[in-house]
């Protein structure tokens, strides 16, 4: 690669002083830019360097690869002028961009809940096989447990474990919500227990203590304030963790050495307590029962019309980010499910993401391109499993048609399940296998809504992609039907084996959530979900690539292979906070060698997946990339295997 050629591509492609902040991670670099529209899609689209482009949190990102995006990061601020800039200012530099209140509102809450989302999936899933135990209709008039009485007690511990998350839910909102305020976390998970106190009126029969006068009161300095609890709530949390965040920041500033140390967690508490009591809690109660019984009537006015309008539309709000808010919603319609009788997000969702990979399948069969068919390939089976970034920013959005296809399908198949009442009972996984997540008796009629979305989605792609690609080739005009390397291939002549470089449960790529790894751009690979926060040499050979960071490595084989080992879904962002590495680039390496350290807690801590990626960078020197998805490896066993191209 000719990094400063590269860089001066990209500079022109972004357009003249389009650029505002840019910084870089292990393979991608990451810009703020004025105006998207400003830059010039086609050019980096079709350039033989880069491996793609998609947008997040703000950001442009510009795949590069591993060992070159540094020089050519170096290169563009040297021809742009932009100065360099770190994660946190880059991060900074995005916030301020952004002006739109709703999109604020909605990084907020994402970022609350994107750190919650394992355990309300983990206690979603509890109370999925809770349903299947003890669900009647499912596989008869009786349920499992009264068919086999014997697994009852198992089926209670299942339904005690599944309600843990949603029952202390104020704790695990007071705990990510203050954090993200910038208070201490730890204030905020007590702040979430003084609402879920036992001696209070549970959540769940307030409003009936209210219409019957047995809610009891507090006699405060001759105010009455009610004992009423929080359970199920969010918005009443996430104003007491403002609250407590802004109290304890200003007593703080205020207050000095010992002093502050004793008495800001008391009196940020203790304020915090007697107003969300007496006013903050009933007032955000109020509104959030509004909001939910608002959608409520919605949805039960419009029926099927209401879900296939939201299934048409679903999609195209995923563009914008909006769906990020999403998760804040359903765990409020999730948490008072006696109320609400389920949430109907989880079905349109489910009947999107379904489209959208089937129309992505779809031009893996029609195109003649080898670079789509590889990305089509990885990125269709990944949406229908519920991520669809990789589908709609790299194949569908690019070329348009499929995009809109798959939103008319996906409303349809919505439509067919609103009109049989779908619903879903817990969280899961947004596509096939979302049947775990539905009321019992309505999964046969969710399987029928998701053929739906699929069967149209695919079958409109596939005929009019037929006729539309005869006449505007994929490749815009290029004769060439094959992806151009970015460096040689060379011809490799003997298998090989790379072994697991951490201890855990392997998966399949695809299923990540980083549209760069999840859809094949970087190289074929495989994903392994860490119990054990040290990271070895997976094969003999010399790193190439290391970074301040600390959450990367690029090794070549002896025998040819380039791997990419990355640490975790945006971690680059952790600055190398929680990460330890003891090697040096161009060192010699033999296997099983420690190469660093990761804290896996911190990791979480701060919001962030914590899955190791190791990707074969050159996967097309090889006839074949087998990987030992969904099985449990210790460090050394074999994870990859290579099997090189025979040579014609």
């Amino acid at each position: 690669m000719k990094h400063r050629e590269v860089a001066e591509r990209i500079a022109k492609a972004l357009g003249e002083n389009n650029l505002i902040a840019a910084t870089h991670c292990a393979t991608r670099l990451r810009l703020v830019v004025k105006d998207t529209k400003q830059i010039d899609q086609i050019s980096l689209d079709e350039d033989p360097d880069l491996k793609g482009t998609f947008k997040a949190n703000g950001q442009y990102q510009i795949i590069v690869g591993p060992g070159d995006v540094n020089v050519v990061y170096k290169e563009l601020i040297t021809i742009t002028g932009v100065g360099e800039a770190t994660k946190e200012e880059l991060k900074e530099v995005t916030e301020k961009k952004e002006t739109n209140p709703v999109m604020k509102l909605v990084k907020l809450l994402s970022d609350i809940f994107v750190p919650l989302i394992p355990a309300l999936v983990a206690g979603g899933l509890l109370m999925a096989l809770n349903n299947v135990l003890t669900g009647q209709g499912l596989f008869g008039p009786q349920s499992i447990v009264e068919m086999i009485p014997g697994i009852q007690g198992f089926a209670d511990i299942v339904n005690l474990m599944a309600s843990a998350p949603f029952a202390f839910l104020p704790i695990l909102i007071g705990f990510s919500a203050t954090k993200r305020f910038g208070g201490n976390p730890y204030l905020g998970a007590a702040a979430g227990m003084m609402l879920v106190m036992p001696n209070l009126v549970n959540g769940y029969g307030v409003a009936e203590a209210l219409a019957t006068g047995q809610m009891p009161y507090w006699d405060v300095f001759g105010l009455q304030i009610a004992q009423a609890g929080y359970q199920g709530q969010v918005l009443p949390v996430i104003g007491v963790a403002w609250i407590l965040a802004t109290l304890e920041k200003f007593f703080h500033k205020h207050l000095n050495n010992a002093i502050d140390f004793t008495f800001t967690p008391l009196l940020s508490v203790i304020i915090t307590g007697f107003v969300t009591f007496a006013f903050v809690g009933p007032l955000l109660r109020g509104v959030s029962n509004q909001l939910t019984d608002g959608l409520l009537w919605l949805i039960d006015t419009l029926g099927g019309v209401g879900y296939g309008l939201f299934g048409l539309g679903y999609s195209a709000v995923v563009l914008t980010g909006l769906h990020q808010s999403f998760p804040a919603i359903e765990t409020q319609l999730l948490a008072d499910i006696a109320k609400t009788g389920g949430s109907f997000l989880f079905p349109i969702a489910s009947a999107a993401n379904v489209a959208q990979g089937a129309a992505c399948l779809a031009i893996f069969f029609i195109s003649k391109n080898q670079k789509q068919k590889g990305l089509a390939s990885s990125a269709s089976f990944s949406a229908m499993l519920g991520i669809t970034e990789p589908a709609m920013f790299g194949i569908n959005l690019k070329l348009k048609f499929p995009f809109f296809i798959a939103l008319v399908a996906a409303g349809i198949g919505a439509a067919f399940m609103g009109f049989t009442g779908v619903r879903n009972v817990s969280l899961g996984p947004a596509g096939l296998i979302g049947f775990i997540a539905i009321a019992p008796k309505s999964i046969p009629m969710f399987m029928v809504g998701i053929l739906i979305s699929f069967i149209l989605a695919f079958v409109a792609t596939m005929i009019y992609g037929r006729n539309k690609l005869k006449v505007s080739s994929i490749n815009t005009g290029s004769t060439s039907t094959t992806e151009r390397s970015t460096t040689p291939v060379t011809n490799i002549a003997t298998n090989e084996e790379i072994a697991a470089p951490v201890e855990g449960k392997a998966i399949d790529l695809a299923t990540v959530n980083d549209p760069v790894f999840a859809s094949g751009a970087m190289g074929k690979g495989i994903a392994i979900i860490p119990r054990i926060g040290k990271i070895y040499a997976p094969a003999e050979g010399i790193l190439t690539v290391t970074n301040d960071s600390k959450h990367a490595y690029g090794i070549q084989t002896e025998k040819g292979a380039e791997i990419l080992l990355h640490i975790g879904i945006d971690t680059v962002k952790l600055a190398g906070e929680g990460f330890k590495t003891y090697v040096k680039q161009g060192q010699k390496l033999k296997k099983g060698d420690l190469l660093g350290e990761f804290d896996i807690e911190k990791i979480h801590e701060a919001g962030f997946d914590s899955t190791v990626m190791i990707i074969v960078t050159n996967s097309k020197a090889y006839e074949e990339v087998k990987s030992m998805v969904d099985a449990e490896l210790t460090v050394g066993e074999k994870a990859i295997t290579l099997i090189p191209s025979v040579n014609k």
